[in-house]
């Protein structure tokens, strides 16, 4: 049963579901608290990631079909975005619409506290996750 309403300190922060390449490890590091389950969200998805200093939680990438939107919890960070690069507070709004590489987008950790932020975003399917690096 979900209710729908719930606070952030009920809850629980786990390891990503997909394994990043051992490559990659020294660069992605992230735990994820999925939300929108616990509230009953049937057409979107919420939930809260936590980022060490340094890393970003995914590789630059723009998606096909779903919309993001973002919003920082705590922390500092940088947005690198289709071509421009944006510094990112507490408060910050952040759209990342539906495209190609124009759309591209990663956060980083660019500040000395774990980064968090509420990632919401449209659950169409199929998707198609695009890597322009």
């Amino acid at each position: 049963m979900t209710k729908p309403v719930i606070n952030i300190d009920e809850v629980e922060f786990r390891p990503r579901s997909v394994p990043v390449p051992d490559a990659a490890t020294d660069r992605f590091e992230a735990t994820f608290a999925r939300i929108g389950p616990l509230v009953g969200a049937k057409q979107l998805g919420y939930n809260v990631a936590a980022v060490p200093p340094g890393k970003s939680a995914f590789p630059y990438h723009s998606h096909r079909v779903n919309e993001e939107m973002y919003f920082v919890l705590q922390g500092a960070g940088e947005l690198r975005i289709g071509a421009e690069t944006h510094t990112l507070r507490v408060g910050d709004i952040v759209a990342c619409p539906a495209g190609g590489p124009e759309t591209a987008h990663q956060i980083v950790n660019s500040g000395g506290e774990e980064l968090r932020y509420l990632a919401i975003s449209t659950l169409r399917g199929p998707e198609i996750w695009e890597y322009p690096d």
